[in-house]
């Protein structure tokens, strides 16, 4: 009637292209939401580089040397963030670039399946990768954290008296649990 072609193919085409495009924004949603974490933790290693390279002015040959090696760890924890972030950003790329694809792909009526499956595979896998170099970086700060741990209760042995107290034969019960005359 009037003209118009009112058998809804070309309505129902691009409906099925909006919603076919929507699918790799949940991905998009994610990474960016993992290149904030990143960006956060970048961060506090920042602060925490500040922190040593302040205390480095003052400290002793003792505390050189502990500084210096937190120092070393907190480098290889930025590295390895410096590649989750360029990762994850590839990963948001390539994800744009699938959308891109498949717009282009409908305006040109031309199949575009290999260059849209290259470019949603390559954002996959680099927010794959990103998600394991930012794993990598947490079990960093996690090793770091804890021999600061241990080193803190090793100084504070040796400020109580040079040894680490012995368990006396009433609190070894204790820990048993056989709490016992």
């Amino acid at each position: 009637m009037f003209g118009v072609d009112d058998t809804g193919t070309a309505l129902d085409n691009i409906a099925h292209i909006i919603q076919v495009a929507l699918t790799p924004v949940f991905l998009l949603s994610g990474i960016a939401t993992l290149l904030n974490v990143f960006a956060t933790r970048l961060s506090r290693v920042g602060d925490r580089v500040e922190a040593a390279t302040k205390a480095l002015e003052t400290a002793d040959d003792a505390q050189r040397t502990a500084l210096s090696a937190q120092l070393k760890d907190l480098h290889r924890q930025s590295v390895v963030l410096d590649v989750a972030v360029v990762l994850g950003a590839l990963g948001g790329a390539a994800t744009c670039g699938a959308v891109l694809a498949m717009f282009v792909g409908a305006l040109r009526d031309q199949t575009t399946a290999s260059l849209l499956f290259a470019l949603f595979g390559l954002a996959v896998v680099c927010a794959l990768c990103a998600i394991v170099a930012f794993t990598i970086e947490m079990l960093l700060a996690a090793t770091a954290i804890r021999a600061k741990a241990a080193q803190g209760h090793q100084s504070a042995v040796e400020d109580a008296g040079g040894e680490a107290p012995e368990p006396q034969q009433g609190d070894e019960a204790q820990m048993d649990g056989n709490a016992g005359p």
